[in-house]
């Protein structure tokens, strides 16, 4: 199937728009595509990341890293954060409290309240994108 996106009229560019809004929260563009990649690993969705991400400004070296963020020293304490918030709305299957008191009081740390919204709004974006694109084997894509 075409991607969905693009068969239903109009739809497309609502969904645009809402990425637009949500990179102009505060939150830094490297902690969302972070949570972007990492949310999309969860879900299966695969990703063509080069090997030598180039020197652009905003290639992140991390990105290879991210399955594991726990270990990997590279990674700040508010994208941790972020990171757990990102697994704990994605991963919502056998588990009581999928995002505890304890991941969203560290994410309150670190963002304001505009700034988590912006999280929360964008990790179930991702996840809408990710099911579009699994459920209707959408070829995976290029990082950027």
């Amino acid at each position: 199937m075409n991607n969905p996106s693009l068969v239903v009229p109009d739809a497309l560019q609502p969904l645009l728009e809402l990425t637009r809004v949500i990179g102009k929260a505060g939150v830094p563009q490297q902690t969302l595509d972070l949570v972007r990649l990492r949310v999309s690993q969860i879900n299966g969705r695969v990703y063509t990341i080069p090997a030598d991400l180039g020197k652009a400004a905003e290639a992140d070296e991390r990105l290879p890293l991210v399955a594991g963020w726990r270990e990997a020293a590279c990674f700040g304490p508010a994208e941790r954060a972020a990171l757990a918030l990102a697994e704990g709305a994605t991963d919502l299957s056998g588990q009581e409290d999928p995002v505890s008191d304890e991941v969203w009081e560290e994410a309150t740390r670190h963002y304001t309240e505009e700034e988590l919204a912006s999280l929360v709004i964008h990790i179930g974006l991702v996840n809408l994108w990710n099911r579009i694109n699994v459920s209707t084997r959408q070829v995976p894509a290029a990082w950027r």
